[in-house]
């Protein structure tokens, strides 16, 4: 059995946490962390560079008044990379401000973040990690090094949480490890929103979306059919109705053919 530590951030928040070292059983893992499975479940991926003070503001109310009210609303869980930094940063705040009881469940790579020592003997300390966001309520550690190798790991916690209900992505801005995130989300045949106006990844996702053919690697994304559009700038009553229609419906089956995996991956 996978051990799980409670890790204490100096806003007297703890975290349910565990680390994996290899291949596991997920389901039994998340039991451990009190996490219950068959569940509504959101993913949140992308970040935050490059992003001017007003859109960083809609972004914020999006997480406040949409995201956070929409997740507790149908009992959801919500899964991000965990990092003190862009959307992660922001939701795991929103989540707190709320305050809300909705587990978020951070995925992180071990050689990417910066844990306790006293906790972790084994890992040594990393120059460049990345702080834990100190609002999240569980984390599940895994192997790796490098930003990105956590984003496959992001998709089978997700499915694990979600089992047959219904789940999807959303994707907010985001540099080059946002296009892994949503081939990894495409893998899982889960659904991707895409928030137009955020910026970079998104921004050129949703171009393809609406017509553009002029990025082969978006396009092939567009053309799997779980790509899709929602903007910025919506109303928060029009991104409510949508969100929770997602999350509320039982999804239908998708499965790419081979082709399309081929052209995806």
């Amino acid at each position: 059995m996978e051990q799980v530590f409670e890790l204490n951030f100096s806003n007297g928040h703890q975290a349910k946490t565990v680390r994996i070292q290899r291949s596991t059983d997920l389901p039994a893992i998340l039991h451990w962390l009190g996490l219950s499975v068959a569940r509504p479940t959101l993913v949140l991926v992308g970040g935050a560079s490059g992003m001017g003070k007003a859109a960083l503001e809609q972004v914020r109310s999006l997480f406040q008044e949409v995201l956070v009210p929409v997740a507790e609303a149908t009992s959801a869980a919500v899964v991000d990379g965990g990092t003190n930094a862009g959307v992660m940063q922001l939701v795991g705040e929103a989540r707190s401000q709320a305050p809300a009881t909705f587990p978020l469940v951070g995925v992180a790579a071990t050689g990417t973040v910066i844990l306790p020592q006293a906790i972790f003997p084994d890992l040594p300390p990393s120059a460049e990690g990345a702080p834990l966001e100190p609002n999240h309520t569980h984390f599940v550690l895994v192997p790796g090094a490098i930003w990105g190798d956590e984003s496959p790991w992001i998709a089978r916690v997700a499915s694990a949480i979600a089992g047959p209900l219904p789940s999807f992505t959303l994707l907010v801005n985001g540099g080059k490890i946002a296009w892994q995130d949503v081939s990894n989300s495409v893998r899982s045949h889960r659904p991707v929103l895409v928030v137009a106006g955020s910026g970079r990844t998104a921004d050129e996702l949703a171009d393809a979306i609406r017509g553009d053919r002029s990025n082969d690697r978006a396009v092939r994304l567009v053309n799997t059919g779980l790509l899709h559009l929602v903007e910025l700038h919506q109303s928060i009553e029009h991104l409510t109705q949508q969100m929770t229609c997602i999350l509320t419906t039982q999804p239908t089956a998708h499965t790419l053919t081979s082709e399309e995996q081929k052209l995806v991956f």
